[in-house]
């Protein structure tokens, strides 16, 4: 039985602790840099130590591939989106199998490897040795730093050589600038800035990725594998949608490769210096927020949601010009209606971008409004509003009405003179009751205003949601405002053309449109 690592738990540091990328002094220093006088290393900085001199990997090799793929967080053994686990990201997934070879190589279970720090480690430092014995990397050479790059380029995963070769030069650029991260526990652990000059091997002839996306022409081009999106899109683009990868950003634009993935999005952006990846071009249907696909542009940052050490100011200056631009592109207005995160999106069981993501300063880059975050319009049911009503529903009022041009003052919740003229005016305009309240009719023409596009069972999309929301109005019961149009909306659009006495099929066409908009 292979020697036992000692155990390290994966307490999760705090947030306020987490480390950033740093550039040290210039002096190069030793791979084996000993602890400065008075100080001794903690357990993650043993536990590279150990697994470097056990399996002959150069320890600055293994922090840097951990600082690259993690931040050296282990994530309580949670799985990145490409089923990787711990600091060394050990892969499981239909197509890599990373975690199950660390297990035969080290003895170790794999729980174990998932789960304790000192073990995943190991893992990783003893699938790169099995990679070196493999490409016969022997004695003196696997001291040499710039022998592994081969090595970490198939540690990544890619099958695509431009893509493998992304994710080794992303380690030497640490291996090149250094990194003093926190690691769990709040523990210090510096990796020193050293001269590379990485031995490329095969990959010198490898093709980098194009300088130019086909979209976005600051972007690099790497497109995703076809069975990870659809082609052409059902609805016009109308929203940018804001994600955060778990999982480090070679990486992802892999996963986005790998037809086992069922997953991607348009562009992919970098923490450490906001370079910019494009996987699937605009005109395209990427599968990343579910009823948001139809009509959204997703954009994917690299990191994880509880780590606020990935979101530098580079990637957010680069992502807000690139949503600046899309947003310029295509009459996507730029405020938090229509810049959302994937957690807003209906019918979505995310959380990013999470937290930690600055939104604040995010839409100040954009040029757009910064207050507050999306309106709700969803909702169970639909209250009756007049003035003295206050709360969500006020606001999710007040925001359409604005949308439509009818100007209801700022979108604060409160019902107000400004707000019943505007519900007035509106009501006037569509030929209901003009009372200045907010009743069944007035909430199915609002909610129900705007573009009126054919839907029919297997629509999705923003336009369904309308749908949808205007149903649950008119009828009186929860239509779910998910995006998509399922047997459930069909069912409650039959119910809706009855009761009006309308042509029954099932479908919204004009007539049903017409209906609903004029508050029937």
């Amino acid at each position: 039985m292979p020697r036992r690592s000692a155990r390290i738990p994966l307490a999760r540091a705090a947030l306020s602790g987490l480390g950033t990328l740093a550039v040290l002094a210039a002096a190069v220093h030793p791979v084996t840099a000993a602890p400065r006088a008075g100080s001794s290393p903690g357990p993650v900085a043993r536990a590279f130590s150990s697994a470097a001199a056990e399996y002959g990997v150069p320890r600055d090799v293994l922090v840097a591939l951990g600082y690259s793929e993690t931040h050296l967080d282990g994530h309580d053994g949670l799985p990145s989106q490409a089923g990787g686990y711990g600091v060394m990201h050990l892969v499981s997934n239909p197509d890599q199998h990373t975690l199950e070879l660390a297990s035969r190589l080290t003895g170790e279970t794999p729980h174990e490897l998932r789960t304790d720090t000192a073990a995943n480690i190991r893992g990783g430092a003893a699938v790169l040795r099995s990679y070196a014995d493999d490409a016969g990397l022997g004695g003196a050479r696997r001291h040499d730093t710039d022998a592994w790059y081969p090595l970490l380029a198939r540690y990544g995963g890619a099958t695509d050589p431009a893509t493998a070769r992304l994710y080794a030069d992303t380690v030497y650029t640490f291996l090149a600038k250094g990194v003093t991260a926190r690691a769990e526990g709040g523990e210090k652990l510096t990796l020193p800035a050293r001269a590379v000059a990485p031995e490329r091997g095969r990959y010198d002839s490898a093709p980098a990725p194009a300088a130019q996306s086909p979209d976005y022409p600051s972007a690099l081009w790497v497109p995703a594998n076809a069975a990870n999106y659809a082609v052409g899109r059902t609805a016009a683009i109308s929203k940018v949608v804001i994600h955060v990868t778990q999982g480090s950003y070679a990486g992802t634009i892999s996963w986005f490769q790998n037809p086992s993935a069922q997953v991607s999005a348009h562009y992919v952006v970098r923490s450490s210096d906001g370079q910019i990846t494009q996987t699937v071009r605009e005109k395209d249907t990427a599968w990343h927020a579910r009823s948001g696909n139809a009509s959204g542009i997703g954009i994917e940052h690299e990191g994880y949601v509880d780590d606020p050490s990935w979101f530098t100011d580079a990637m957010y200056r680069s992502s807000a010009a690139l949503t600046a631009s899309l947003c310029a592109k295509y009459g996507i207005p730029k405020d938090r209606a229509h810049i959302v995160g994937h957690s807003e999106v209906p019918g979505n069981d995310h959380t990013d971008p999470g937290p930690n993501w600055n939104w604040t300063y995010y839409m100040q880059l954009v040029g757009g409004s910064t207050g507050g975050g999306e309106v709700q319009l969803s909702f169970p049911s639909y209250d009756t509003l007049r003035s003295g009503s206050s709360g969500a529903q006020v606001s999710a009022a007040q925001s359409l009405l604005n949308a439509q041009g009818f100007d209801a003052g700022t979108v604060d919740g409160s019902f107000g003179t400004k707000t019943a003229s505007a519900v007035t005016a509106f009501q006037k305009a569509r030929g209901l009751g003009a009372d200045g309240v907010v009743g069944a009719r007035t909430w199915t023409a609002l909610l129900s205003a705007g573009s009126t596009p054919a839907l029919s069972q297997g629509s999705t999309g923003a336009a369904v949601q309308r749908l949808q929301r205007a149903l649950t109005a008119a009828l009186g019961r929860t239509v779910s405002a998910d995006g998509d149009f399922g047997s459930g909306t069909q069912q409650a659009v039959r119910d809706y053309q009855t009761s009006r006495s309308l042509g029954v099929d099932g479908q919204v066409g004009p007539a049903t449109w017409g209906a609903l908009q004029a508050g029937r």
